[in-house]
């Protein structure tokens, strides 16, 4: 039901003029922020660099559900230049999908963005590995060092399709690079700033921020709707992650915009709860 009230308000709602503007903005933001880092320095270009490109993922994950038009080429075309480096539109696109059967949350072997290790793979691991992964599962750990272990296993895990012949992914990540380098173009041709500079200076940080949000997004419950969040939080974080900390009814009607989502959870917030059996921050 409610995923077919999703539907029904997006088919009505055409270009979405607000999320367009947010794209707007967070171009132009970006642009001024890397064309003019030397006048404002790392004090500033740090913090507002990761904010910027974790609003941007937030972006991309609109555009993932349709958003802000009806037409998935130009949505695309808006947030698919990877800023962010590490992750290709088109594979986070395949993966969140997926991510989206309810049924299947948390399971490391149906979830493509489950945090979870399975038994077997636990047991392989030798002892300073599942050291790193039980720091990745304290917030401290999860913001300083999860960037760097998200890049090793998506990367890996990556390789590993393309050792065995998917061409599928081999040309998004041929795509990829192109894109890659054109950030680098401008990064470091106009811009001036070397690009281990943007990587450890603003990137890693953005991705640090993205996983602020999926820190405890899912958790593992025999009952499946008590497996995802509502996490209430301030204006300013609410707006980079574009509402989606109300983790809870995104999943159950993804197709509302980010804008449609905090009337929607305040009408459904008593059923919402007793539904995800009060999993609430």
């Amino acid at each position: 039901m409610q995923a077919q009230l999703g539907e029904a308000v997006r088919s009505k709602a055409g270009i979405e003029w607000r999320t367009l503007l947010l794209v707007v903005l967070c171009w132009l933001a970006y642009g001024l922020l890397t064309y003019f880092w030397k006048d404002l320095g790392w004090l500033i270009i740090a913090p507002v660099g990761a904010y910027i490109l974790c609003f941007y993922g937030s972006l991309q994950h609109e555009a993932v559900h349709g958003h802000p038009t009806r037409w998935e080429m130009v949505n695309e075309a808006m947030v698919s230049l990877p800023i962010g480096l590490l992750f290709p539109y088109r594979r986070y696109r395949s993966m969140h999908v997926t991510h989206h059967n309810n049924d299947h949350l948390t399971d490391p072997a149906r979830d493509p963005e489950s945090c979870y290790l399975d038994l077997q793979a636990w047991s392989g691991l030798t002892g300073p590995i599942k050291w790193l992964y039980t720091l990745n599962n304290c917030l401290l750990g999860r913001l300083v060092l999860g960037p760097a272990i998200t890049t090793a296993r998506f990367l890996s895990q990556e390789v590993r399709l393309i050792a065995k012949g998917n061409f599928g992914v081999a040309r998004i990540w041929a795509a990829h690079i192109i894109g890659v380098m054109l950030v680098w173009a401008w990064i470091s041709g106009v811009c001036g700033m070397a690009i281990w500079q943007y990587v450890l200076g603003i990137a890693y940080w953005g991705l640090s921020l993205t996983l602020l949000r999926s820190f405890a997004e899912h958790r593992a419950h025999e009952n499946t709707g008590c497996r995802t969040i509502i996490v209430e939080s301030n204006p300013l974080v609410s707006l980079m992650f574009l509402n989606n900390n109300l983790h809870m009814a995104h999943h159950e009607c993804p197709s509302l915009t980010w804008y449609q989502l905090p009337s929607y959870y305040r009408d459904n917030k008593e059923r919402l709860l007793r539904d995800n059996c009060g999993y609430l921050i």
